[in-house]
């Protein structure tokens, strides 16, 4: 059976969710999408602002689907796949609109904390929307906003119509989170392709790391940001193994999302890596090429991260 293909949505306040939701629903892509949302209010307003292109939307009652002591969010993924199996609904896709204030981690650990749900589901990627008007002191306010932006495999730009002069926030964006690449969209109008099938919790081929921006800033800063982590020696497993397990251990909280590929000794094979928080997975991929740059490249993406610590734990396997 074909696990279905989840996509969240998440950003700030006034971010632009919504309004994408409504292009995503309405765009002429020929698939059939189920929508998980939640409000803050007990009337869900969304319903008539979106239509009724999905095939169905399910409003959690409590307003905080990302509150990691509720079962509601797993049990509107379990009723989704009865309903699905007993053919009162079909649907090829599912999009999870997150409220503003939500932090995407307990809803992402979700899909790999419930095994029943690791069956039926896939996470294909995290999209975040960012507004150009207010981002700058959303970021400055409230460290969930910089959160969001630090889970995305994807960061749409909104409202750029608005504000056209964004250099300095798309350099901030890159400071938080190197690894996703940045959209610009206006009234939530963007190429399907560039949403789904981002393949942001797939150990695949490619581990894409954009090259960080080093420009002044001001020392406010971020509370999330991004670490890029490169060893030109080949490690020996057990000691990747044991480095990460230490830094999990005081440090996991900080974590928000790492990935990696990895050169180990004694082995043709790449390994690859990823993880949000506590839950981390790998696997060995294609054997090294030729023309292959031979070298371990990891990326953490966190809150407050323990820089040296963690420069110091991989510093010393190559040493």
């Amino acid at each position: 059976m074909q696990p279905i293909s989840v996509t969240i949505l998440t950003g700030f306040l006034g971010a632009g969710k919504t309004t994408l939701l409504r292009h995503i629903l309405h765009e002429e892509h020929g698939q059939k999408i189920a929508v998980i949302e939640n409000e803050f209010g007990e009337v869900p307003i969304d319903d008539e602002i979106i239509g009724d292109r999905a095939t169905q939307i399910k409003t959690l009652s409590n307003g905080c689907i990302c509150c990691s002591r509720s079962s509601e969010l797993e049990d509107a993924l379990l009723d989704l796949c009865e309903n699905l199996d007993s053919g009162k609904i079909d649907f090829d896709r599912l999009v999870i609109e997150c409220t503003g204030m939500a932090d995407p981690g307990p809803i992402t650990q979700t899909f790999f904390s419930n095994e029943k749900l690791c069956e039926r589901y896939v996470l294909d990627g995290i999209i975040t929307l960012v507004d150009a008007v207010h981002a700058q002191q959303q970021l400055d306010q409230f460290t969930i906003a910089q959160a969001q932006i630090g889970y995305a495999d994807r960061i749409l730009l909104t409202k750029t119509d608005v504000e056209p002069d964004n250099e300095a926030l798309l350099a901030r964006l890159q400071r938080i989170n190197a690894k996703a690449p940045v959209y610009k969209v206006i009234n939530g109008d963007i190429d399907m392709n560039l949403l789904f099938n981002v393949g942001g919790f797939m150990l695949d081929d490619n581990v894409e790391i954009s090259k960080p921006l080093f420009r002044f800033a001001p020392k406010q800063q971020n509370d999330i940001q991004s670490l890029v982590i490169t060893m030109d020696k080949p490690v020996e497993i057990s000691a990747i193994s044991r480095a990460m397990e230490t830094l999990l251990l005081s440090y996991a909280d900080n974590m928000l999302r790492y990935k990696g590929l990895l050169w180990i000794k004694d082995e043709p094979r790449r390994l690859l890596f990823q993880g949000v928080q506590r839950l981390y997975s790998a696997d060995f991929d294609r054997e090294w090429r030729e023309d292959d740059v031979k070298q371990s490249v990891l990326i953490f993406i966190g809150m407050q991260l323990p820089e040296q610590e963690i420069r110091n734990a991989f510093a010393t396997l190559t040493a």
